[in-house]
């Protein structure tokens, strides 16, 4: 029976894999999530026949209720909080990760087995951090605590010391079976993600959320091999290895190092340039006219068009305009959001052709002959304070919309971006604001220009 439980692990391992692969193409992406979500099913279930499994009743009992609460949430939550919900369930993850650690390292039943106790004790450390950063992550996205950092004197120093002080446990938890020891390891590895997490600014949280995804992945990866799990080893190790890409693209994506995302900071201390120019304002039906009029648009979507669910509304807008004969393409940032890919799960979700999503490195060169470049709630990825020396954004990759012919900004107020700095576009000569509601505005536009 053993030897069969493992050959459907291997299989459900396989299945899952093909799984992740189809959902990298927009074409294949729901059957990708059916076959990933089917090896998932079938591997939980495979594991009620393990031999000498005990407590069924109480598994039966949680996968129930975990059943329940997450098709509730999954139905409920608004797609403008799905990074959350990505943080929140992530974070299960890696406390599911700490917690098998925690069963097997307090029955010490490794014995002389050091190498599978020291990969428990590293999953026991990584799923720890990544339980309680991700709950700090998950607060500051859904506003239950300011997203921007947070920090206090010496804190660095109390990072240093809480973080070696985890490790220094570690290392005795590795050649003791003291309880009260494991238990204070637990404590403070639980409370260096707390710090660690506390620190970092919205505007890195993309990052951040991809970064929690790979420790989860790698805890289970760890875990896995320490109680011999082959189904935990191979969907550990590829989302691990997933999530560390992902990360190292992200935060490339934004010119920042990893290491300057960890020790945090981004956006307190803004620099002393003054923004020239002023903000011109344009009425509906001027740009309804200048949109008419245009050879090519490109559009540029945000957070503030998925706070206002309005790319369905986007997507009817670049219709119409197509309609009348208007090259229609648009901008992806690879942070635009609040997590990787926000904007083309949205813009996929309307029904807009991915043919037509064109990342930062093909577009950018095409905004000198846009006749119009339209914004839609999105702030950090197009300021040009990112070329100036001294700005808290200096050196990351934006969208050039300044080089368009024209701009249009479509903004519910003058506020600041995530990262917390002016921008300077919205002040250029050639942009217009066009105050509202993103879903409300781009639905007046539809209307004028099917009048024209």
């Amino acid at each position: 029976m053993e030897n069969f439980v493992q050959l459907i692990y291997f299989l459900t391992a396989f299945l899952f894999i093909l799984g992740l692969k189809r959902m990298s193409s927009p074409n294949t992406a729901r059957s990708g999530v059916v076959w990933a979500g089917v090896a998932m099913v079938a591997a939980t279930l495979v594991t009620f026949f393990v031999p000498g499994l005990h407590n069924q009743g109480l598994m039966i009992l949680a996968i129930v209720i975990g059943t329940v609460v997450a098709w509730i949430a999954a139905k409920r939550v608004q797609m403008t909080d799905m990074p959350q919900m990505v943080a929140i369930y992530n974070g299960m993850g890696g406390g599911a990760a700490g917690a098998i650690a925690a069963v097997e390292l307090l029955r010490g039943e490794f014995g002389e087995a050091q190498g599978l106790k020291l990969l428990a004790i590293l999953g026991a450390l990584i799923g720890s951090v990544s339980f309680t950063g991700s709950l700090i992550a998950f607060a500051k996205l859904q506003g239950l605590m300011s997203s921007r950092p947070i920090q206090f004197p010496t804190q660095k120093l109390v990072n240093t010391a809480v973080g070696v002080g985890a490790l220094l446990l570690a290392l005795l938890v590795l050649f003791t079976e003291s309880g009260p020891l494991i238990l204070v390891f637990f404590l403070l590895a639980l409370a260096f993600g707390v710090l660690m997490t506390l620190p970092i600014g919205g505007g890195d949280m993309p990052v951040v959320i991809s970064l929690y995804n790979a420790f989860t992945g790698l805890a289970v990866g760890f875990e896995g091999f320490a109680i011999g799990n082959a189904a935990l080893i191979v969907a550990g190790t590829v989302v691990g290895a997933a999530g560390t890409l992902l990360t190292l693209l992200m935060a490339k994506a934004m010119n920042r190092s990893l290491w300057s995302v960890l020790v945090g900071g981004f956006g307190v201390e803004q620099d002393s340039g003054e923004v020239k120019g002023s903000l011109k304002p344009i009425d509906l039906e001027d740009a309804a006219v200048m949109l008419a009029y245009a050879s090519k648009v490109i559009f540029v979507p945000g957070y503030g068009m998925a706070v206002a669910q309005a790319q369905h509304k986007l997507r009817e807008l670049a219709d119409v305009l197509e309609a009348k004969g208007v090259e229609v393409k648009f901008a992806i940032h690879p942070v635009a959001g609040r997590m990787p890919g926000h904007m083309n799960v949205l813009l996929a979700e309307a029904g807009v052709a991915y043919e037509k999503l064109y990342d930062l490195e093909d577009i950018n060169p095409e905004f000198p002959q846009a006749d119009v470049a339209v914004v839609i709630g999105a702030n950090d990825v197009v300021n040009p304070a990112a070329r100036r020396k001294g700005s808290p954004l200096y050196g990351m990759p934006i969208l050039e919309v300044d080089k368009a012919k024209n701009a249009i900004v479509i903004k519910r107020g003058q506020g600041k971006g995530f990262a917390g700095v002016e921008n300077e576009l919205f002040y250029a000569d050639n942009t217009r604001m066009l105050y509202g509601d993103a879903q409300g505005v781009l639905g007046q536009l539809v209307q004028s220009l099917k009048k024209l």
